[in-house]
């Protein structure tokens, strides 16, 4: 323990020592920094400056910067070698460097930890400024939070000799340390002498973001081309090309040597071929992350958007847009080059737009083109690349009893073992298929249900004795969940994850001040009237039918619909037209209605999502924080989920595993509006029990119904949820 002395402020009779009556303006000064430091930590009764959960650290920080400058204090002003002016400056620099501590812990940009390390680099400065020497020595030996304020204590008002290459060094060292901001910094700051270097840096650390920067004109973007280093020089040469977002998935081999431009520019022109090499090069990329090479190739990322990009452009935006050909050949002729591992990831990365039908086509011609059609060997030949998806969008399409018959029993255990473990070195996503996955195998195949339990438990329990926090915390939570489908058990999610319910929304959770529900319905103009249809069906859910009295009213004007009950509680639906035409009218109207609801401080809590997949991206984009139940109408997939969970944590999302319909969309949207009305609570369970039973009749209806996820029946948005808020509290 450090013994800290207290004495009173400020008071020129409070001082052991006698002061200059010139001087003592400046001893005041650092007396009062003192004192905010005191008042910072909470201090009321005693001078101790609490900064910390840990007292002794209190008590370390108190004694630097209390006692320690004190004794600075007396020994400036009792220096005889010193002249009037010399010892000023040197209390500024006290005052300045109390100052700058106080400012830069308030910003979170120095700990408490570094108080003491603070005072010894400004008395090592000092020292060695008294003798005529540069201050770089202490700027070079003290951590940059502390040479930083330091560095500032002595520029003022003659400056040491050191102060400038101090910066310097100082301003080396924070790019080091944020090399995500060195190409910003270099923007407005030309002429470092190590800028090449610091370029270097930046590269490496963001490929993306230096190929961004090196088609920019200037100095910046002068030095970034004329780099020697080989993938800054490369990276360069990429962006400066009119095709650079083509060669740019391939730069991994492209820095390498295992590729050139010249291999890229004979099929760069032709759809086919171009996603072939990106195939080629993905299955290349994916066999080079394994053991024992585990090699991650630069900019993965970039060619797997590319890769998805153009699968979904290509081959997926035609097989969905012939969905209504009922001749397959004509259909899928597309997909008639395209080999099994081609196909796969045509799968994998579509999920949030491939149509039920089209991905069912897909998969059948998968194993219609292998030599040997086993599962096994398909997951071998692409390295297990996305195998997880894989086998949760075959489960989620009845297609996993086909894939586990493919390959022997004993292969068949082997992969869904894979699939279940090890997901505490994977990501999220992963995590969040294999969650996604089991409401549909618990339904078609208990046993392999029951098998994967047994592994998630088997599972957590080898993470609890590993000590693997991330690893408890997902198969604790993949447990709970797969149990709670086991109604019987009735387990409270909510209570055993520390999320809110899932099963139902309370109604006072949804209404405004006014007691009013307010909803939000986003339309699109589509060329093939698919949205101006969608909205016609819409409005007939709200328009009298013959003979009854009207139960809402619209009210309308050129950009969008005012729909209000007119009958029970208060419930307002804003939704906008889906016009077509130049400058996307129908983005504009989006934007106007948002802009209304906002100055009228209208608060949607129901966002509601009514078109094509590929819209609702710019659904989310606009989606407000208010948002609590989220109609998707289209694929939930985990990019969908994620995001939306990013917005609003708690929202209930009902989503479905294809394109939605009006057949499906309007009886949910009726249930919920009728219970709204009704001044009732939203109770999934019952609603949905209801509207299943009145698809029963219509056997097409009960299909698509299927394709439907109820809130509490979406895994993996309840898994996001309850995972991001364990995670937080682990941190």
């Amino acid at each position: 323990m450090v013994a800290v002395p207290i004495r009173g402020w400020a008071q020129p009779n409070a001082y052991t020592f006698k002061i200059a009556q010139d001087r003592m303006l400046w001893h005041d000064k650092v007396d009062q920094e003192q004192q905010r430091l005191v008042i910072l930590g909470g201090g009321k009764y005693d001078s101790i400056i609490r900064l910390s959960r840990d007292e002794t650290v209190n008590l370390q920080v108190t004694d630097a910067f209390i006692r320690r400058v004190d004794l600075l204090q007396q020994q400036i002003e009792l220096d005889s070698t010193l002249n009037t002016n010399s010892k000023k400056r040197y209390l500024r620099g006290l005052a300045d460097l109390l100052l700058g501590f106080n400012k830069s812990f308030q910003a979170r940009g120095i700990p408490a930890t570094l108080g003491p390390r603070l005072v010894d680099a400004f008395t090592q400065a000092m020292e060695l400024d008294e003798k005529g020497q540069s201050i770089e020595p202490a700027i070079i030996s003290s951590p940059y939070e502390v040479g930083n304020i330091v560095v500032d204590c002595f520029g003022y008002p003659s400056e040491n000799s050191g102060v400038k290459p101090s910066r310097l060094l100082l301003t080396r060292r924070y790019c080091e340390m944020h090399p995500n901001l060195i190409l910003n910094y270099l923007r407005g700051h030309q002429g470092l002498p190590f800028e090449d270097s610091l370029i270097i840096v930046a590269g490496h650390n963001n490929v993306r973001q230096l190929y961004d920067f090196a088609a920019i004109s200037g100095d910046l973007g002068m030095h970034i081309r004329n780099s020697k280093d080989s993938l800054v020089h490369t990276v360069a040469q990429l962006a400066n090309s009119k095709s650079g977002q083509l060669y740019f998935p391939f730069l991994d081999n492209l820095v390498k040597g295992r590729i050139t431009l010249e291999d890229i520019d004979k099929v760069k022109d032709d759809d086919l071929n171009y996603y072939r090499l990106l195939v080629r090069t993905r299955l290349d990329y994916a066999a080079r992350l394994l053991p024992p090479a585990r090699d991650t190739p630069l900019e993965m990322n970039a060619l797997t958007e590319m890769l998805e990009k153009k699968g979904k452009q290509v081959f997926v935006g035609e097989i969905n847009a012939l969905h209504t050909v009922e001749n397959p050949a004509v259909r899928f002729k597309i997909l008639d080059p395209l080999t099994p591992e081609e196909l796969y990831y045509l799968v994998v990365l579509s999920e949030d737009e491939i149509y039920t039908s089209s991905y069912l086509g897909v998969y059948d011609r998968i194993f219609q083109r292998m030599k040997a059609p086993y599962g096994d060997s398909l997951l071998m030949q692409v390295h297990g690349d996305y195998f997880r998806k894989f086998i949760k969008m075959a489960a989620a399409y009845n297609k996993l009893e086909h894939f586990l018959g493919t390959m022997d029993k004993q292969n068949a255990g082997t992969v869904m073992k894979s699939f279940v473990i090890h997901l505490e070195y994977a990501g999220e996503e992963e995590a969040v298929d294999v969650a996604d996955s089991y409401s549909s195998i618990v339904e078609k195949n208990p046993a392999l249900a029951r098998y994967i339990l047994g592994e998630v438990r088997w599972n957590y329990d080898k993470n609890v004795a590993a000590g693997n926090k991330k690893g408890t915390i997902i198969y604790n939570l993949l447990q709970t969940l797969f149990e709670s489908a086991d109604t019987t058990k009735k387990i409270d999610l909510s209570a055993q994850l520390g999320i809110p319910p899932v099963y139902s929304i309370d109604r006072n959770a949804l209404t405004d001040d006014s007691g009013r529900v307010i909803q939000q319905v986003f339309f699109y103009g589509d060329k093939d009237k698919d949205g101006q249809n969608s909205f016609i069906d819409f409005m007939s859910l709200f328009r009298p039918k013959l003979h009854t009295k009207p139960e809402w009213k619209i009210t309308e004007n050129p950009q969008w619909v005012t729909i209000s009950s007119l009958r029970g509680k208060p419930v307002i639906i804003y939704a906008n037209k889906p016009l077509l035409g130049e400058d996307d009218p129908d983005a504009k109207a989006q934007k106007a209605l948002d802009d209304y609801l906002y100055d009228h401080h209208l608060k949607p809590t129901i966002v509601i999502h009514r078109g094509h997949s590929y819209h609702v991206k710019y659904t989310i984009e606009q989606m407000p924080a208010t948002a609590r139940i989220v109609v998707l109408g289209s694929c939930g997939g985990y990019n969908n989920l994620s995001e939306v969970l990013k917005i609003s944590e708690d929202a209930h999302i009902i989503s479905s595993k294809q394109v939605g319909t009006k057949t499906v969309n309007e009886p949910i949207l009726h249930a919920i509006n009728s219970s709204l009305v009704a001044g009732k609570d939203i109770d999934w369970l019952p609603m949905w029990r209801e509207l299943e039973a009145s698809f029963q009749r219509d056997p097409a209806a009960k299909e698509r119904f299927d394709d439907y996820i109820p809130p509490y029946k979406n895994l993996g948005a309840i898994f996001i949820k309850a995972y991001r808020k364990a995670m937080d509290q682990d941190e």
